[in-house]
This record gives structure tokens, sequence and C-alpha cells, in this order.
């Protein structure tokens, strides 16, 4: 019994654990681990706080921000307002389309430019995801065309076959019931009758 517990008191002795000590060599303890994670992350967030709190920032600070908020929609909203012009006064709106027929071609190129630098990122994501719904939508093409067909088929079968093209005769027989060996021989039991 002294050996057993001199052992465990060399292993586990003394506040401390040898085995985990020996573990954590070479494997993180989780639990630290969290816990240095998350006062990273709370620090990064203070950052972040002291970065752009609004106390520091001064009037210019937020007329940037203001001004960078400010182009797509205003973009937006301009060109809705020249649909609703162009209904509302054609010759205005044709006036202004006049106006922009003369700006000289150079100048449309930097406003690209400027416009394509501005929105750039956004648009190359969105025209990436355009190309991918659209393979999407051409990979299912040929399922929908056998569908629309076997659709037709049908609607086109079933009307084509019970058609009278107007004859009364035809149509008369198709409403008048004829003979039913199976619904003959149910009603002659369930009356009484025989066959």
């Amino acid at each position: 019994m002294g050996l057993i517990s001199e052992v465990l008191s060399v292993i586990f002795g003394s506040n401390r654990n040898v085995l985990r000590e020996t573990v954590e060599v070479l494997r993180e303890n989780s639990e630290a681990g969290a816990g240095r994670g998350h006062d990273r992350e709370m620090a990064a967030l203070a950052q972040m706080q002291a970065e752009f709190s609004v106390a520091q920032r001064g009037r210019f600070d937020r007329l940037m921000d203001a001004v960078n908020r400010m182009p797509r929609p205003a973009l937006a909203l301009g060109t809705l307002g020249l649909m609703v012009s162009a209904m509302a006064d054609p010759v205005w709106f044709a006036q202004r389309m006049q106006g922009i027929a003369l700006v000289p071609e150079p100048l449309w190129w930097l406003l690209g430019v400027v416009v394509s630098f501005y929105f750039g990122a956004r648009q190359q994501v969105k025209s990436q995801q355009l190309q991918s719904d659209m393979a999407q939508i051409l990979a299912r093409a040929p399922q929908v065309v056998r569908n629309i067909s076997a659709l037709r088929g049908l609607a086109e079968g079933p009307m084509d076959n019970a058609a009278t093209q107007g004859v009364a005769t035809d149509e008369i027989a198709v409403v008048t019931p004829g003979e039913n060996p199976a619904l003959d021989h149910w009603t002659n039991t369930h009356r009484g009758g025989t066959e």
C-alpha cells in the first residue's frame, strides 16, 4: 500500500498532475485555448470599437462616411427618376438625353473606370453568381423540354380521341350510357333480380 501511495504522490502529488502536464506538451489544453481565443477576440473588438467610435471621429470623418454611402442610392434613385421623367415629360427627357449624347467618349471611359473601381468587386461577385445560375438553368433545360412535350402530349391525346367535331349524334352517343355488364350484374343482384 505504501508503494502505491508513493507512486501516486509522485504522479499526482503537490497539486500537480504529471500526466496532464506531459499530455499538454504534445496537445493544447482545449479549455485554455478557448480562453486565449476569447481574449484575442475581445481585444480585436475593443480595438475596432476604439477605431470606429463616434466620440473620436471628427466632422470630416463623418462627412466622408456620408459621401461614401451616397453613390449606390444616388445611382439607383437617379435611374428610377429618369424612368419616371421619361413617362411624365418625354420632351424634357429627350432634351437631357441629347445633352448626354454630346459627352465625349474619353469622359465615358473615365466614368466607366470610376464606376468599375467603385462597384467592381460587387459586380464581379454578381456576374459569377449569374453565370453559375445560368449554367444550372441550362443544365435543366432538356428536362424542362421533355416535361413540356409530355404535358402537351397529355393535353392533346385524349382531346383528339374524344373529339366529335360537332357531330350531334356522336355527342349524344358519348353522353348516353352504353352497356356495362358489370354494372348490370351489380344492379340485378342488389335489386333482388336474377340474371
